[in-house]
């Protein structure tokens, strides 16, 4: 029987369950110092946006890890951008360069397949709406994707305890969603730390912990610090002339 991703989801049941979390395990931050393999991906939300492909390749050019791709609803936040012919035109712009998509949507499982149709290398959605997250998670999983959820600056990090050994990545924001030029929120730094130490707890010490917001030398450094090791940087790269050195500042600031 030939199933869509929307039915998958709705075959895949929810099961809550919950596990110890032991503190602290043996961690792969020691005095700041991050271990893990660092990822620096610059926002295409910060391009011009009647040059999006040229965006593209000069992140591609400047040695991004990834390309971060917004996709806002206007429901979930109170913004609308990006379709996923943008994500199509990102792999033909940059075909080398994975595509990191985060979707501040209030319903995800309904448009995930589409996305993934378009050329996402890896999907980010969000705990907070009402839908079911686990069956989203397999779905895109099942797809050869790579999954993830997001918190917002005010959730807590306990909301993706449960979630914890089912997805790649963990991605804070570090601003409010909807725009990008905000300013960074250190009161976050607290919930970063929060979910690498439980993610160590749960056996998933490599887990992505990604930042997004007003990110740049400074913020990536106290970051670094709570345990991220992937950093989205939106305006501080795509206002540089010379990208490039941007992204190898970040790369150097987030190793320490």
């Amino acid at each position: 029987m030939d199933f869509s991703f929307v039915s998958y989801v709705s075959f895949v049941p929810y099961v809550p369950f919950l596990f110890p979390i032991a503190f602290p395990l043996p961690h792969p931050y020691t005095n700041g110092m991050n271990l893990l393999p660092v990822s620096i991906l610059p926002s295409l939300l910060a391009a011009d946006p009647g040059a999006l492909a040229e965006g593209c390749r000069r992140a591609e050019a400047a040695g991004a890890d990834e390309i971060h791709i917004d996709i806002m609803d206007a429901h979930f936040v109170p913004n609308l951008s990006f379709s996923p012919a943008i994500v199509a035109m990102a792999k033909r712009a940059a075909p080398n360069l994975p595509r990191n998509v985060h979707l501040m949507m209030t319903h995800p499982h309904e448009y995930a397949e589409r996305f993934i149709e378009a050329g996402a290398t890896t999907i980010l959605i969000h705990v907070e709406p009402e839908y079911g997250i686990l069956a989203t998670l397999a779905a895109i999983r099942a797809r050869g994707v790579r999954c993830g959820l997001v918190l917002n600056p005010e959730t807590p990090a306990r909301a993706v305890f449960p979630y914890l050994n089912e997805v790649d990545e963990i991605l804070c924001m570090t601003v409010r969603p909807g725009r990008g030029g905000q300013s960074f929120m250190p009161e976050v730094l607290p919930t970063i730390g929060a979910v690498r130490r439980a993610a160590d707890g749960a056996g998933n010490a490599n887990l992505t912990l990604m930042v997004d917001g007003g990110i740049n030398l400074e913020t990536a450094t106290l970051c670094t610090a709570a345990g991220a090791n992937a950093f989205v940087a939106g305006t501080f790269l795509y206002a540089m002339d010379d990208m490039a050195a941007g992204v190898r500042a970040l790369r150097k600031a987030t190793k320490k």
